[in-house]
């Protein structure tokens, strides 16, 4: 008989979109994608559509932690990544759960906002996030707005991440699709250094789910066995994939499609916004 190779499995922490652009299901799509399984804790509900947050609310934190103990005494997770936590109290939480682990790989994808800028939470998570949680990380991925919350004493970009990485963060990937140049340039920085520049046409219109699919494409690379600076190489050329084949669901942000290879799409679909 022959015996199923079981997938590398990855642990997410994650809010729950209904459109399922974001959060945990953009998650499982893009881990799926990508050869994981995905192991999802949900630290949050909300309601929303492609154009933004209506509302949402915080899951019970003893069952954030149920929910991923349950988990972990029963398989053997691969990778962490960490998107929204909602509130203070589910991310020290969360912090105590994966420090249980310090040879897991943690992807942290440090969002308080939507893409459009819903807060998405309760309290402000800046200093669980740079005192229990970025000391952990393997993998840190702000956009530049969030790289300026983390790290507001800095005057620039490159110091956002030396200050990042100050705090414990092995490597620092800052996304440049909220600056306003030609292509999106996207920095990854480690050994307290920049270390690769990543650059990509920058295409048109929103998107809802990127940050989400980026995060969780490195995850699942890291979970593959890939040095971080592969991973990371590998998960922005998947994430502007998605983007490029991405499709309009709703009548707000387009949805990165992060199983556009398992259709034929020799073109990419018709962009309303072009």
């Amino acid at each position: 008989m022959n015996q199923t190779v079981t997938p590398p499995i990855v642990m997410v922490f994650a809010g729950a979109d209904p459109t399922g652009g974001a959060g945990v299901i953009a998650d499982v799509l893009a881990l799926s994608s990508l050869g994981c399984h995905p192991a999802v804790v949900v630290t949050a509900v909300t309601a929303q559509d492609t154009s933004g947050i209506k509302q949402f609310n915080c899951v019970e934190t003893e069952l954030v932690i149920a929910q991923a103990r349950a988990v972990l005494e029963d398989m053997p997770v691969a990778a962490f990544k960490i998107g929204m936590l909602g509130n203070a109290e589910i991310a020290a939480a969360v912090a105590s759960i994966v420090e249980d682990y310090p040879s897991v790989p943690l992807v942290v994808d440090p969002v308080q906002s939507s893409g459009r800028g819903d807060p998405l939470a309760e309290d402000m998570l800046d200093s669980v996030l740079r005192s229990l949680i970025i000391p952990q990380a393997t993998l840190i991925t702000p956009n530049s707005l969030e790289a300026r919350a983390l790290a507001p004493g800095a005057d620039t970009l490159d110091a956002c991440a030396q200050e990042l990485m100050s705090l414990g963060s092995e490597y620092v990937l800052i996304t440049g699709t909220h600056e306003s140049t030609p292509e999106v340039t996207h920095r990854l920085y480690g050994n307290l250094r920049l270390l690769e520049t990543f650059s990509f046409e920058r295409l048109a219109g929103d998107f809802h789910g990127s940050g989400c699919t980026l995060a969780a494409a490195c995850a699942a690379s890291l979970a593959h066995g890939l040095d971080p600076v592969n991973a990371v190489g590998e998960s922005l050329q998947y994430t502007w994939e998605t983007l490029k084949y991405a499709f309009r669901a709703g009548m707000g942000q387009q949805i990165p499609n992060r199983l556009y290879w398992a259709r034929d799409m020799d073109e990419p679909e018709e962009n309303q916004d072009n």
